[in-house]
């Protein structure tokens, strides 16, 4: 049985995957962190939490030792809006954190994830059915710190034998958790708004294609990567993966289809948006799938209508 440590465990991925792991390994297995508390959150209630620092590396030992973990999934990050709003900043958590991380997993011979993005891709990276192996200079700070990532764990793996892994996420939707600053949030925000308001403005241009993915198929993800045959993982750290891929306007579409007053209309956010165009339109996950059987169950139609459900529920909007 795994004992695992989370980093970032309140952020959009953790509060979800920390729950989730927990129903397979068991709630004392899993142990989340967070550099802040926050009383009454499922993930600090229902199981070990400790308080931590990811640029703390002697505390973060500390509590891998304390717990005697033996996996390690890092997700503390900046994500790319807030990331490119305050640069130094994003170096120091995103690449800091992650050396901290790697070198506990060194230490303690731990197994290791932590997510890249696509985000790691740039404007020189074909954009339609984007190769797994391929260019990638991106233009901003996030970006940069995903691509230093990816190769910081090829070389964790290869020079010192710490079993890496990691997937590079498309847009992540989720009803569980707020939008939280990345450029790909429009596609969880504009669900929000549907309900609550019947009306979105987009931050982002009609036409702009960007992979998405539901949070229960990122979730199985991760946790199918973790249990996968070491011998059959050839590209280790950078799997492209995804679900779907959508511009605003069809989004509304099917939002349409439940309610059927709704209506979006456009104010472009520059800076969101140039970050989206330099990423890709759609790519390709033939890597994920023969390498260790990624597939995702969700696509716009049937994400759409679960979200709205979920969200509707916990709203509490009839």
């Amino acid at each position: 049985m795994k004992k695992i440590l989370v980093t970032g465990a309140l952020g959009q991925i953790g509060s979800e995957l920390v729950m989730h792991m927990r129903n397979i390994y068991g709630n004392d297995n899993v142990i989340a962190t967070d550099i802040r508390r926050i009383d009454g959150n499922p993930a600090v209630e229902s199981g070990p939490f400790e308080v931590l620092d990811v640029l703390n590396a002697k505390k973060m030992a500390e509590v891998a030792k304390k717990h005697e973990v033996d996996t390690i999934v890092h997700l503390a990050a900046l994500l790319s809006a807030v990331a490119e709003a305050k640069p130094v900043l994003a170096w120091e958590i995103n690449m800091g954190g992650l050396f901290n991380a790697l070198e506990v997993a060194r230490e303690l011979k731990c197994s290791f994830f932590t997510p890249s993005s696509i985000g790691a891709f740039g404007p020189n990276t074909p954009k339609d059915n984007t190769p797994q192996d391929t260019i990638q200079r991106p233009e901003t700070m996030y970006g940069v710190t995903k691509v230093s990532g990816e190769v910081l764990c090829d070389y964790y793996f290869k020079r010192f034998g710490v079993d890496t892994r990691g997937v590079r996420f498309p847009g992540l939707i989720s009803y569980a958790t707020a939008p939280g600053g990345g450029t790909t949030d429009y596609a969880v925000d504009i669900y929000y708004k549907a309900l609550e308001e019947g009306k979105y403005t987009s931050y982002i241009a009609e036409n702009t294609y960007m992979d998405m993915m539901y949070m229960p198929d990122a979730l199985n993800a991760i946790v199918t990567l973790l249990e996968a045959d070491s011998s059959k993982l050839i590209h280790r750290n950078a799997f492209n993966i995804t679900a779907m891929s959508f511009e605003p306007s069809m989004l509304a579409n099917e939002i349409k289809k439940h309610i059927p007053n709704f209506t979006m209309n456009y104010d472009v956010d520059p800076v969101r948006q140039a970050i989206a165009n330099s990423w890709p339109n759609s790519i390709d996950c033939s890597a994920a799938k023969a390498e260790w059987g990624f597939n995702a169950k969700y696509d716009l139609e049937n994400m759409t209508q679960d979200m709205l459900q979920k969200l509707a529920k916990k709203l509490n909007i009839r």
